[in-house]
């Protein structure tokens, strides 16, 4: 694995806070989560963040969902991500209502489908609504595939050009993109464009990770790419807001058996990357206040426990993550 870009000094300079972990439970529970600055944007934000996607939406209920939004800002966790896609904007509707009220405690994140700006415009224009705000911090192009969708994307009257409109008015203060698909995609695009953040697949598994996303499986043990090696350089280097996702690929990480990794250990391993943040889907209550307490007793796996941790994962399960996120759909 290649050098992990100054990553203790950076971890240095932008962790506002960590909690050591030799601190009770009820002295932990008093800490405040760590927070980073999110690259070039100067905004600071939790380490971890509330994924508002299927996961949260599996509460059921909007009773049920609201409950746990609101323990997971109670238990100081100030970063929310969402998007239209997920169930086709009901998850920013339910948001919304805990916005209402709570909107100065959050960094609030959303991301958009259409290629085509007209048509992201009027999604836009109904996420204000729904998320009952007059500006998003951030709004992201949602899941950069292959090439062809990038050059969708950044087309004349893609969404791109749309939203540096939006970012010109104040709509948003920042324009990013995402991808769990194909490294080297995601890499030109974010070489190319004026973006302020990324968010990408980061976890111990992906080494190696096959390019070629969207059908074309061509899995090769051998293969040196990922989006770790291959765009968070890129990242790095343009002081883009870097957000890790996917970072136990959705439990595919903690199935019971012999392979099984230590959740903690995962938590870990992507919180030590040169990144500002992690969305993690939390389903049940447990993993609200799990979360938190790992995050408030955060410490950085050194790079050797780091290369050792993630070549074993990789040898792993490298193929089926792979194979789990070829048709994946963000929804």
């Amino acid at each position: 694995m290649k050098q992990r870009f100054s990553r203790r000094d950076f971890l240095g300079t932008t962790i506002a806070a960590t909690a050591a972990g030799s601190l009770s439970a009820a002295d932990e529970s008093a800490q405040p989560i760590p927070t980073r600055v999110l690259g070039k944007t100067g905004a600071k934000v939790t380490i971890i963040a509330m994924g508002c996607g299927n996961r949260w939406l599996s509460y059921g209920s909007e009773e049920s969902a609201l409950e746990a939004l609101n323990l997971a800002l109670d238990s100081g966790i100030g970063y929310l991500d969402t998007a239209y896609g997920y169930s086709r904007g009901q998850s920013e509707t339910w948001i919304g209502k805990v916005m209402k009220t709570r909107r100065r405690e959050v960094f609030l994140a959303t991301k958009i489908e259409p290629r085509n700006g007209d048509e992201a415009m009027k999604l836009l224009d109904n996420a204000l609504k729904r998320l009952q705000t007059d500006q998003i911090d951030l709004i992201s192009v949602h899941s950069l595939t292959n090439e062809d969708d990038l050059a969708q994307v950044e087309a004349k009257d893609g969404i791109l050009n749309t939203l540096y409109k939006l970012r010109d008015q104040k709509v948003t203060r920042f324009v990013g993109i995402t991808s769990h698909t194909d490294p080297m995609v995601l890499k030109s695009a974010l070489e190319r464009h004026d973006f302020d953040c990324c968010q990408m697949a980061l976890n111990a598994a992906l080494q190696g990770m096959r390019a070629g996303g969207g059908g074309n499986m061509a899995i090769n043990p051998a293969m040196k790419t990922s989006f770790e090696l291959v765009a968070l350089p890129v990242a790095v280097k343009k002081n883009l807001g870097i957000i890790g996702m996917k970072m136990m690929a959705q439990d595919a990480l903690l199935e019971p058996g012999p392979r099984q990794k230590d959740p903690a250990k995962l938590f870990r391993y992507t919180l030590s990357l040169p990144i500002a943040t992690a969305i993690i889907g939390m389903p049940k209550h447990e993993h609200i206040v799990r979360n938190a307490e790992w995050a408030r007793a955060f410490t950085p796996l050194s790079n050797n426990e780091m290369k050792e941790f993630s070549r074993q994962t990789a040898e792993q399960y490298k193929a089926s993550i792979d194979l789990k996120f070829d048709g994946h759909i963000d929804a």
